[in-house]
């Protein structure tokens, strides 16, 4: 039995075989591969892009879903242990699809479940499955994974998006630029992971540095409710704003993600302009959701 609670838990050949899964998907979006299974879509914090691919992707797959969207509506609300509530729920389901405040609670799922975890968001930690529809939507978008110069802008410390994704193009030599405010800045860990890897990255304050380098630029939001200190999240919270000006002298081909759901950082004049490609990226999360609850059930290897 495997789960995905981390991209570390699949290796470089199974990142590329989600990539092609996800392919054949797009290209055929309706194969009842689940068919009599039950996936459990527990999500004790608010989500609507993840909980509704992961949904779609089931549906679409013939499968059926449970759980739940507010964990007030449930026995957490009474005291139930995160224990309890996992051991009782994988009796009820092939698979769980799980997001959590608190960063571990995934990889803690993981170990006392019967089934399969998916690890949905946990905290500032991980977002596996957010990871794997970005690299697919980088492959579709630059015609490969390796050597992808990728600028990543805003809540570097808190967002487990870019965190998961830096360690996914690990595989791939990527460079990195890190545009941050001070506050924000990425964790020292994950610098130290790419230094050990022997992969370079440069981090500055100033998103106009290096854009016209990039052949991504991944947008992410200010988050608010990772501040403790309501003063620090409004002294940083418009940091950058990505307007159609300063797109202009970028590469032809380059594309800006964004994890959504966005406030301000990206103007919504940019919308229209060919670049943006993060509408297109939500779809793609359909179809690597698929490959990725397939690949886990054994029903497409």
């Amino acid at each position: 039995m495997k789960s995905l609670v981390s991209i570390h838990d699949f290796t470089k050949e199974e990142i590329l075989r989600i990539m092609e899964l996800a392919a054949d998907f797009e290209a055929d979006p309706n194969q009842r591969l689940l068919y009599g299974k039950v996936v459990a879509s527990l999500f004790f914090e608010p989500s609507t892009r993840t909980r509704l691919s992961f949904e779609s992707a089931i549906n679409r797959l013939g499968g059926r879903v449970i759980g739940f969207s507010d964990a007030q509506a449930t026995s957490v609300s009474k005291g139930e242990t995160l224990n309890d509530t996992i051991r009782t729920v994988s009796n009820y389901c092939d698979m769980i699809v799980m997001r959590h405040p608190v960063e571990g609670a995934a990889r803690y799922a993981s170990e006392v479940a019967k089934v399969p975890v998916v690890n949905a968001g946990d905290g500032s930690n991980q977002h596996p499955s957010q990871t794997l529809l970005d690299l697919y939507s980088i492959k579709k978008t630059q015609g490969r994974l390796d050597n992808i110069n990728i600028m990543m802008v805003g809540d570097l410390k808190y967002g487990r998006t870019v965190h998961s994704l830096l360690q996914a193009l690990s595989h791939f030599r990527a460079q990195f630029t890190f545009v941050s405010p001070k506050e924000l800045q990425m964790p020292m860990e994950y610098k130290t992971f790419l230094y050990e890897c022997g992969i370079p990255y440069y981090e500055t304050t100033d998103i106009m540095e290096r854009i016209n380098e990039a052949d991504i630029v991944y947008m992410t939001r200010i988050q608010r409710e990772r501040f403790s200190d309501t003063m620090e999240y409004e002294r940083v919270k418009n940091s950058y704003i990505l307007k159609n000006s300063m797109l202009e002298n970028t590469k032809d081909g380059m594309r800006i993600l964004h994890p959504l759901p966005r406030v301000n950082e990206i103007d919504r004049s940019v919308d229209a302009n060919p670049k943006a490609y993060y509408f297109e990226q939500t779809q793609n999360g359909v179809y690597t959701r698929m490959a990725i609850m397939s690949y886990l059930l054994g029903v497409k290897k």
